[in-house]
């Protein structure tokens, strides 16, 4: 069984997820074939489209939201992501378990005493076919029942429910209440009565393989997936990594030369790309790995390299840069390439742009 390094299965996994160079697709095709962006917050889910579709504008994915043909909802690991419509609707049902399971480790004292399936039919009469923002349904939910935590009460029907985040949520810089809509409402049509965990799988390979069954866990939150692949093992290809773990990928997935050049990437923040593995090992190291979880991440030869954050005062936008080691002047002439460009995107309503450079950790 043939090994691959680490560096071939960083290259690999930039190539899935469209960042060995930008693509000229639709936003919605990007999302569809990145299985969703991870959208906690309402802006990195737009520097995750523009670091890789060439002449992405905001209102590109504004425009998708509004349209219903994207949306913003709780699902892989039980997180904020931003799918198409079509793909909610497909996998939603997966979900169903571990989300259930998630609200009963968050909520439990909460909720303790209340029939959790009555909750959820009272949270559905109160949404009804329109939409109303979380502290709205909490306190209607907390007259059923008096004394209960309202925000409890909310996101747990939040957890039991098939709910969608309409717009003006998930839009660039929007701040404020959370609103809710049921899926089928929302979308005009049911979720699929008989999701393929298979098809989910083979979606997950197509934008991040190759990849082992603990990585599909790490991404999806899903559990007994090991059984799960063995039907699929004749059709798909196996290597070992370094460490000797298997991997799995689709037989005519690309898997380009390790040497390939790879270029300056300003990443969202909680992209999945970095988040959506067991072993992360093949773009961030464990030291870093602590900081991808708040920060956003700047990738330089492919590998995690420093962290990001645009910082405004009045006019004036200034990319702080924080670096884990030095770069090369080469190095920081492409950062600060990149860097000019992801100001000009981000920050494009300030008169002045500025790139700072300093140390992690100062």
């Amino acid at each position: 069984m043939e090994t691959l390094s680490r560096r071939a299965l960083n290259r690999a996994t930039l190539e899935r997820q469209l960042l060995l160079r930008r693509v000229d697709w639709p936003p919605a095709k990007v999302i569809e074939h990145l299985v969703g962006l991870q959208g906690q917050d309402p802006d990195p889910p737009y520097f995750g489209l523009w670091s890789r579709i060439e002449g992405f504008q905001i209102e590109d994915l504004v425009r998708l939201l509004h349209d219903r043909q994207v949306v913003r909802a709780m699902l892989f690991r039980g997180t904020q992501h931003l799918l198409t419509a079509d793909d909610y609707v497909r996998f939603r049902p997966l979900f169903d378990k571990l989300l259930a399971t998630l609200q009963n480790g968050t909520f439990r004292r909460q909720t303790e005493g209340i029939d959790l399936a009555e909750l959820a039919r009272a949270a559905r009469e109160i949404i009804g076919s329109g939409t109303v923002t979380r502290p709205e349904l909490g306190r209607a939910l907390a007259e059923r029942w008096p004394g209960r935590d309202q925000v409890a009460l909310a996101r747990s029907a939040q957890h039991l429910l098939p709910v969608l985040h309409p717009p003006p949520d998930g839009l660039w810089r929007r701040r404020g209440a959370t609103p809710f809509a049921l899926a089928e409402h929302w979308l005009g049509r049911p979720l699929s009565k008989e999701p393929s965990v298979q098809d989910l799988i083979r979606r997950y390979l197509a934008a991040f393989g190759p990849a082992t069954v603990s990585d599909v866990r790490a991404w999806s939150g899903l559990t007994g997936l090991k059984e799960a692949f063995e039907p699929l093992r004749p059709k798909l290809r196996t290597f070992r990594d370094e460490n000797g773990r298997e991997l799995f990928d689709l037989p005519d997935a690309p898997r380009p030369d390790p040497d390939v050049p790879a270029p300056v990437r300003f990443l969202a923040a909680l992209d999945n790309v970095v988040l959506s593995y067991h072993d992360r090992s093949r773009i961030v190291t464990e030291e870093q790995r602590k900081y991808a979880w708040i920060d956003a991440t700047m990738t330089v030869d492919g590998f995690v390299r420093g962290l990001w954050a645009i910082k405004r005062a009045k006019k004036t936008a200034t990319l702080d840069i924080r670096l884990f080691e030095p770069l090369s002047k080469r190095q920081e002439a492409e950062v600060l390439a990149e860097g000019e460009r992801l100001l000009r995107f981000g920050a494009a309503d300030c008169e002045v742009h500025d790139i700072r450079f300093r140390p992690v950790g100062e």
